[in-house]
């Protein structure tokens, strides 16, 4: 399998990695990157098997490939996937598809001209745990489910402050950056259509009067701030925390947010996201009710548990694996090799991209206006009103 890559950075790297993991047959033969004089360094004699292109167009024109995978900086995400489709080699496109209603609409529209396959990166619907409780809703035992309560407590938020995540103009904020996967596993688990939104963002902690552009290393409370960069511990799953302070005047993005989403039936789902909780606070899940019964899972902590509402019984899951994203990761490493291969469809299909960063954009614009706004494609409003 030869691949391309677009925007060669550490979450694609690691999506490679998977691939020739699994298939060892899996390897990157082109390189369209910003940097692709860094990273030839960086690669050393693995970078002479490689072609390195200026740009995504003269990639795909003068490699051979049987899949690309983007991972530029979400910003270019649509523009991108845009350039690439038309030539209907299987993709892999990392999350938001896209930041702003304009290209969400574009890519759409070259999405739906193409048919071309594509993998968006949403490991969290392909994670075990997942699997599992998709499999008890689906068998009825809990009954239909009418509420569900969800949230992400996210322990290693800083990276949304110190990192370059902190412009909001490549991250479009952070329900982009976090709830879409989650807006996303809640979907693909009712199976059902959102239609109606409004939410509401705060920016309480990561805040304050230190001057723009102020890295800790050059901070005099380096040593006693507990989020200086020069003293606090990394994740071994975490992106690199970043250099700058998170309580200078150009620190952006908020750090708390929550969402009320109605679904066609009529029933709505409470989502909460947080990013200044730490350490065993983390949290990341949701209470899904039905009539028969309650279920709730944790990421973190991998279990499943189901409260039957009519009997004395509760029962537990405890998933054993554990691995990137939860293992979503490997299993979505596994279908974009499937679909390269022509032996299986996307299970994280583009349609599910656009409807997750649709949510997100308008989570995004209700807290802005302090609205409720309706979940829809100017087509079907317009379809609607006719």
């Amino acid at each position: 399998m030869r691949l391309g890559v677009i925007g060669y950075g550490r979450r694609i790297r690691h999506m490679v990695a998977e691939m020739r993991r699994i298939d060892p047959d899996c390897r990157v033969v082109a390189i369209n990157d910003l940097q692709n004089n860094v990273i030839k360094q960086e690669l050393g004699e693995e970078a002479t098997e490689i072609v390195f292109y200026d740009s995504p167009e003269a990639m795909v024109q003068g490699a051979e490939l049987h899949g690309i995978l983007i991972g530029t900086r979400c910003s270019l995400h649509a523009d991108m996937a845009i350039k690439v489709l038309p030539r209907g080699i299987p993709l892999f496109l990392e999350k938001p598809v896209a930041t702003d209603e304009h290209a969400l609409l574009r890519l759409k529209q070259k999405y739906e001209a193409t048919g071309t396959e594509v993998v968006v990166s949403f490991p969290l619907r392909a994670a075990p745990l997942v699997t599992l409780v998709k499999e008890i809703i689906d068998s009825g035992k809990i009954g239909t489910v009418e509420h569900v309560q969800a949230v992400n407590n996210v322990p290693y938020g800083g990276v949304y402050y110190h990192h370059w995540y902190r412009d909001e103009k490549e991250t479009g904020g952070l329900f982009l950056q976090k709830a879409t996967h989650d807006f996303d596993y809640i979907n693909y688990l009712l199976g059902m259509q959102p239609t109606l939104i409004c939410a509401m963002t705060s920016k309480q902690v990561f805040k304050g009067n230190k001057p723009a552009g102020l890295k800790c290393v050059d901070c005099d409370e380096q040593h006693a701030c507990p989020d200086s960069t020069v003293n606090i511990r990394r994740l071994p799953h975490e992106t690199p925390a970043g250099e700058y302070c998170c309580f200078a005047v150009d620190t952006g993005n908020e750090d708390a947010g929550s969402a009320l989403i109605r679904y066609e039936t009529g029933m709505h789902v409470s989502y909460s996201q947080n990013f200044f909780a730490r350490g065993k606070a983390g949290s990341r899940g949701a209470r899904l009710l039905g009539y028969k019964g309650t279920l709730e899972f944790d990421f973190y902590t991998n279990t499943v548990k189901v409260y039957m509402h009519h009997s004395p019984v509760v029962e537990t899951y405890e998933m054993t694996e554990e691995a990137g994203h939860f293992g979503g990761d490997a299993v979505l490493a596994r279908n974009f090799i499937a679909v390269m291969k022509g032996e299986a469809k996307s299970i994280a299909p583009m349609e599910a991209g656009l409807l997750s960063a649709l949510m997100c954009l308008r989570a995004r614009e209700s807290a802005l206006t302090n609205a409720f706004l309706p979940i829809g494609w100017p087509e079907d409003q317009e379809g609607s009103n006719s």
